[in-house]
């Protein structure tokens, strides 16, 4: 036993993760480009910059804010024996892999809260303002939302009873996941179509990003899709051809500047209704072209 809580101490090697993440959004950045999925509306290069701006005040919340307080309290669970995981006996690779599901479980209402709660969507909308949807916006979450959801990572990890290991492990999947299904890479239909039944994929989460609000109170999952189809808020019967990115009465560049935006949650602001549109004719588990 000993052994096996020594396995799940450490972490993923950083020249590992580090090869993960940059590589899963080399490879998504240059395949959009040459399969774009939708049209884009704003300038690429002012948004690449805006979001690398986004991306850098995120990586400097969670260093200084998440890892401080997630990372040490990893590890006392661990040594500890803390948490719904820990009791039960479960091989390594079986605690790993439930530690990952219910990781992503978890996020998946977090995600839901973000929306359904008015002041955390305050801070949740800057990351849906984008007006258009590519690998970059996959980095565009603002500081303010990171901050707030340090508690609930916490809890996350008490409650469950995650390794350093598996919590390490989540994080680079769930990084390498929201880069995939925010990228703006049009797949072959019959591949999507089967692959989204088990991962969240750019058609599935490019509904989830749509101005219309019914469509985008669906599609919340973040690795795993099947958190989605077990609460029926799979939306999958939108022509990708008629999703149009952002929030109603946010359609203007000028309105998304740096400022403005890192602005916003501060600052009253009026959302439109937005378009209303009515769904396909078939299943919301069957993904339209």
């Amino acid at each position: 036993m000993s052994a096996r809580r020594d396995d799940l101490r450490g972490e993923l090697p950083k020249w590992l993760n580090t090869a993960l993440i940059f590589g899963t959004f080399a490879v998504v950045a240059a395949m959009e480009l040459r399969r774009p999925l939708r049209r884009e509306k704003d300038d690429k290069l002012r948004r690449n910059e805006r979001n690398a701006a986004f991306a850098v005040l995120a990586a400097t919340t969670v260093a200084l804010a998440e890892k401080p307080v997630v990372g040490p309290l990893a590890l006392r669970v661990q040594a500890r024996r803390l948490g719904l995981l820990k009791l039960i006996s479960l091989p390594a690779w079986a605690e790993v892999a439930l530690s990952v599901i219910l990781l992503d479980y978890t996020l998946y209402i977090w995600h839901v809260l973000t929306h359904k709660v008015p002041w955390l969507w305050r801070f949740h909308r800057p990351h849906h303002v984008d007006l258009d949807l590519d690998a970059s916006t996959a980095l565009r979450f603002h500081f303010g939302e990171l901050l707030m959801s340090v508690p609930w990572r916490a809890a996350q990890v008490r409650l469950i009873g995650v390794s350093p290991f598996a919590l390490a492990l989540w994080q680079t999947l769930t990084l390498m996941e929201i880069l995939f299904h925010h990228s703006n890479l049009r797949l072959p239909h019959r591949i999507e179509r089967r692959l989204c039944r088990f991962i969240v994929t750019p058609r599935m989460h490019g509904i989830h990003h749509s101005v219309v609000r019914e469509e985008r109170d669906a599609n919340w999952s973040t690795i795993f899709s099947w958190p989605d189809y077990l609460h029926g808020t799979i939306r999958l019967n939108v022509l990708q051809d008629s999703v149009d990115i952002g929030v109603a009465g946010f359609q203007d560049p000028k309105q998304l500047g740096l400022g403005r935006v890192l602005a916003m949650p501060f600052t009253p602001q009026v959302e439109e209704e937005g378009p209303k549109r009515e769904p396909l004719p078939v299943p919301p588990t069957v993904l339209a072209v």
